[in-house]
């Protein structure tokens, strides 16, 4: 059986969610079910913060800090695919955070021809033609300037910048054939979903649910859910960290995935208006251990294990605590109303919105 390896550009102006979708993007396809998603970060910030070339503060033009990107970016793309040669997996799904044509939209078009053509006379076409489909993201700052600073305390690029780098980062990507625009006309976790039905419509594969519904159950036979429904255990802890800044609900998430572990960071905004505002990122296992240092001791750490599984088209999820012995917690995804539920699934009542079931609760009373 062929390799099917399928490569993704993210892109978009500063303050897009780009971070965040790479969380959402490692989280949706495990290697427990066959995938390999291998990450490109990007080029640009790589090298201004880790070899400090930078094309300001009399370092050097910004005509030639993007031979340094062009370079760089040209030999992770060529790693990233002999990598995905060598693991195991066959669905292969390469993300690149930002990928060559980002560069157009720094220097003229003559200018971004030129550097293009250094590196054995590539031309835009070519480069084109070396990623399946690009979406990109559009700026906090088109349609939701009240987010735009959120997630990054330290950014200083201007609102108006923001718009101007994603009109231009647009336009650079606008002569691919599968580029797909992600706007502002909904919140940010919907923006975040969106992205990601656009990736199983890549894929060609079914598109998540979208409507979620969550159940008290009876532990269900957990045998009998993997060997008859094929469902697929993945280990989970979520930890809640100490509130910093009013209104900022702090958490860090330690995932299995197949034989190793992923990490994420996730902060949770409470705007003025009540709005929820969700922004996550992925972090190293030493990064995630330091802030693990400051844990909120009022609260237990949630661990779980997670139960995926398919019936009926519709996908499910049996979260089981090691504090419950008898109960578990059914997540349902699906488009068709009143779904019916797996026959072997013992309902006690739904607990769709109720606060008692959500993890930050969980964490606090490890009851269910």
């Amino acid at each position: 059986m062929s390799k099917r390896i399928t490569r993704i550009v993210l892109t978009g102006g500063p303050a897009a969610g780009k971070t965040t979708l790479i969380s959402r993007i490692l989280h949706e396809f495990k290697q427990e079910d066959g995938w390999r998603v291998i990450t490109i970060p990007e080029t640009a910030t790589e090298l201004i913060s880790g070899f400090g070339i930078r094309p300001f503060g009399g370092c050097m033009s910004m005509l030639a800090f993007q031979d340094f990107v062009i370079a760089d970016q040209i030999h992770k793309e060529k790693l990233a695919l002999d990598a995905a040669q060598v693991v195991p997996e066959e669905n292969i799904l390469i993300i690149y955070d930002r990928a060559l044509m980002d560069d157009k939209a720094y220097i003229t078009d003559e200018e971004f021809a030129q550097v293009l053509s250094r590196f054995d006379g590539r031309t835009e076409a070519r480069v084109l033609a070396g990623y399946d489909a690009v979406i990109h993201l559009v700026t906090c700052a088109k349609g939701a300037e009240f987010a735009y600073d959120l997630a990054n305390e330290a950014r200083t690029e201007s609102l108006e910048y923001a718009r101007e780098m994603d009109d231009r980062t647009l336009r650079a990507w606008s002569g691919h054939p599968n580029l797909r625009i992600i706007d502002n006309s909904v919140d940010f976790d919907e923006k975040m979903n969106n992205a990601i039905r656009e990736i199983y419509r890549i894929l060609g594969e079914p598109e998540p649910m979208v409507d979620k519904r969550k159940f008290l159950i009876e532990m269900p036979d957990l045998t009998s859910l993997v060997k008859t429904r094929n469902a697929v255990a993945l280990d989970m802890m979520q930890t809640y960290l100490v509130v910093t800044k009013p209104g900022v609900e702090r958490r860090v998430r330690q995932q299995k995935n197949g034989e190793d572990y992923l990490y994420f960071y996730t902060e949770k905004h409470t705007l003025e208006d009540g709005t929820k505002w969700v922004t996550e990122k992925p972090i190293s296992e030493k990064v995630y251990v330091n802030y693990l240092m400051e844990s909120d001791s009022s609260m237990h750490s949630v661990r779980k294990t997670k139960y995926r599984f398919v019936y009926r088209d519709c996908r499910y999820e049996v979260d089981v605590y090691p504090f419950s012995a008898d109960r578990a917690v059914l997540f349902q995804y699906t488009h068709v109303l009143d779904a019916e539920l797996p026959d072997d699934i013992r309902v006690i009542r739904e607990v769709t919105g109720d606060g008692d079931y959500k993890n930050r609760k969980l964490a606090m009373s490890q009851t269910l």
